[in-house]
């Protein structure tokens, strides 16, 4: 999953951002709002997570470009103001959920992966195919009943390709989807974090490589 994150405290966000970052969740941080409208429109996102007071444009600007683009993208409204009719404005803008600062990390990780996992689909909050059972919530694997573990980047990427139901997912699409701004679209990080995956989760091989195009899971491996 990728996230950004719109908030103008510095220590705040670099809290966030590497708190999610320890929960296998990518996040670009965005120090006011016309930063954060133009990650918007060059990166594809799966949860924002607005600070409304932010110095340029508004979350509440922010919340309304997102809404009109039709991106779908969920908002998650961060903010120090707690009183109902504030909630209620934000929910009018689009707002999908709210959460009041002071908040403790591990709740903000539960409500961006239930934002996501409703997203598309109304996803399960368990993924099991072919053996292999992924819950984002707990952030484990299990391979037939053994536990997997698994490095945070390792995670993210079998979490992309789990979600993507046998669809294949190119190698660019993972470096979107489970690496922050920061990545080189050069890198050959995907392919590492592949072929170590593919240790970590054993025989049968799970992960088919479909020349020219990416990767997908194998349901009958």
């Amino acid at each position: 999953m990728r996230v950004l994150v719109v908030e103008d405290e510095v220590f705040l966000a670099e809290a966030i951002r590497d708190g999610l970052r320890l929960e296998a969740i990518a996040a670009d941080v965005a120090g006011d709002g016309d930063a954060a409208l133009e990650m918007l429109g060059v990166n594809a996102y799966d949860v924002a997570v607005l600070d409304r007071d932010v110095p340029g444009r508004s979350g509440d600007e922010i919340a309304e470009w997102i809404l009109a683009s039709g991106s779908g993208i969920p908002i998650l409204m961060l903010t120090a103001a707690d009183r109902l009719d504030d909630k209620v404005s934000g929910f009018a803008l689009g707002a999908d959920d709210y959460l009041t600062k002071p908040f403790v990390l591990r709740e903000l990780v539960l409500r961006l992966r239930a934002l996501d996992r409703r997203r598309v689909r109304r996803r399960p909050p368990v993924w099991e195919v072919a053996g292999l059972r992924v819950d984002p919530f707990r952030r484990e694997v299990y391979r037939n009943g053994r536990y997997v573990a698994l490095t945070r980047k390792q995670f993210a990427v079998l979490e992309v390709l789990v979600a993507a139901e046998g669809g294949v997912v190119s190698a660019e699409e993972l470096l979107e989807r489970a690496w922050d701004v920061n990545a080189d679209p050069f890198t050959n990080a995907v392919r590492i974090t592949i072929s170590s995956l593919r240790k970590r989760l054993g025989e049968p091989g799970i992960i088919e490589t479909v020349a020219g195009v990416g990767y997908r899971i194998d349901a009958l491996p």
